[in-house]
């Protein structure tokens, strides 16, 4: 049987359902990393997506049929399968979600041990392999056991042991789960906190009938932009669908940039443990390398990806690492990514510093002009690189590095273009020390790249 190997992706298998992922593509993708991992004993959960039940189950009918026990935890986020998979002890995991995509979208995200991603390069592309040619090893004699666990208790026990939270003020935070696995997990950590919360969006839904549960996109956060302001709240908190990253809103309702946030968590870890490791990606803003820079802590630039944040975390000990999109991640929590614990944080920094998210993120915004992330369609992947190439040629005077795209820096400026994973489409992301330069800048760099 033949799968739509589109559907591979780099960081996780992921299309349109049931066009591109359905059943039998699931049941073969969980033979397949039972395969591909030796796997005896894995965990499987799931999304609130309507498909992701029939989904689940077949991946676990193939799972097991390839011999492995398969522990089911059931419905929750993806960050509370990387604690069952760590914490459980067991070979590898799946969790079924098409992440922050619509409602028609389903997918997969697989680990290994202790909660490590597989990745394009390092697991996915050999699954599929496996199924394309056929070579997927024959169903064992039998098949392996199902049991069922739940998590949750232990999860929110663990994430609220990131903060103290006797300190915690009563601020007005205005919640946004987006209809997704947030609805389910963050009743339970802000019923243990003294703030007045307003919720929106807490149905778990498959169906999105609010938004999107994308917060990246501005039109999604339109609701809780608009309650922050209206009920003069101290902060906004929104999630994506699986609620593996978590976005905020400062209460005169600006949405806060990965980056940003990136150095308020460095400042949050640093205070308590100075000179400890932090990384950040290559598109980020210099305010967290600056940041690391006044508590004495080292800032490791890395490239995007979180099997590549991941792995660096491991090698260096780092106690933190953030990347621009609202990926996360903690020594503390296995190196992985988890969308509750940011939150947490930030409301503690708030606490302990007595400021507004707003005054924590003025001297930021007074210094550090950023221009988001801006995507060109360029032709094919060798124009990319040709692009990649010419940027590199153009910009010899600056201090260059070619971790993931292009990235050059100046004292007042700096850039990186990195080329998409899955399509012919460049990244730019800039920053200078005044808006008028960024502008400058920015549109001098698009202009080469659109030539």
């Amino acid at each position: 049987m033949s799968i739509n190997p589109t559907i591979f992706k780099a960081y996780d298998v992921r299309g349109l359902y049931p066009s591109e992922i359905n059943e039998d593509a699931a049941r073969l993708i969980g033979r397949g990393l039972v395969a591909y991992l030796g796997a005896t004993r894995i965990a499987v959960s799931r999304d609130m997506r309507v498909s992701s039940p029939s989904v689940a189950a077949a991946f676990i009918e193939g799972a097991r049929e390839q011999g492995a026990d398969v522990v089911d935890y059931g419905m929750m986020g993806t960050d509370m399968m990387y604690f069952a998979v760590a914490r459980d002890g067991l070979d590898g995991g799946a969790q079924i979600t098409a992440s922050h995509n619509p409602g028609e979208y389903n997918g997969i995200k697989l680990v290994r041990r202790e909660a490590f991603p597989l990745s394009g390069d390092a697991g996915i592309g050999d699954i599929r392999d496996m199924i394309a040619s056929g070579t997927l090893p024959p169903p064992a004699a039998a098949p392996g056991a199902l049991s069922r666990k739940d998590v949750l208790d232990d999860y929110v026990e663990h994430v609220m042991s990131f903060i103290d939270p006797s300190i915690i003020e009563p601020f007005h935070v205005v919640l946004d789960a987006g209809n997704g696995m947030a609805g389910l997990i963050a009743p339970r950590l802000f019923e243990r906190l003294p703030c007045k919360v307003t919720t929106l969006c807490f149905d778990v839904d498959g169906t999105f009938p609010n938004h999107e549960a994308n917060p990246l996109i501005e039109e999604n956060r339109r609701d809780i932009v608009e309650r922050v302001v209206r009920d003069k709240a101290d902060i906004g908190i929104a999630w994506d669908g699986d609620a593996d990253r978590c976005f905020f809103i400062d209460g005169t309702g600006e949405f806060i940039a990965g980056d940003f946030v990136t150095a308020l968590l460095a400042e949050a870890f640093l205070l308590r443990h100075p000179g400890a490791k932090v990384v950040y990606d290559v598109r980020a803003s210099y305010a967290v390398k600056d940041i690391v820079a006044k508590y004495n802590g080292t800032a490791l630039m890395n490239r995007v990806g979180h099997a590549f944040f991941k792995r660096r975390m491991r090698e260096e000990n780092a106690i933190f690492g953030g990347e621009v999109t609202g990926h996360y991640y903690f020594r503390d929590y296995f190196f992985a990514d988890n969308g509750f614990i940011p939150a947490l944080l930030i409301l503690e920094l708030m606490s302990r510093k007595r400021q507004t998210l707003h005054a924590l993120l003025a001297p930021l915004r007074e210094k550090y002009f950023l221009s988001g992330e801006i995507n060109t369609k360029v032709g094919d992947m060798e124009t990319v690189q040709a692009k990649i190439d010419g940027l590199a040629a153009r910009y010899t005077d600056g201090r260059s590095y070619t971790m993931d795209g292009v990235s050059v820096e100046y004292p007042d400026w700096h850039f990186n273009v990195r080329a998409s994973n899955t399509e012919p489409l460049l990244r730019l992301n800039l920053e200078a020390t005044t808006p008028e330069l960024m502008e400058r800048k920015r549109d001098e760099v698009l202009a080469f790249i659109r030539a």
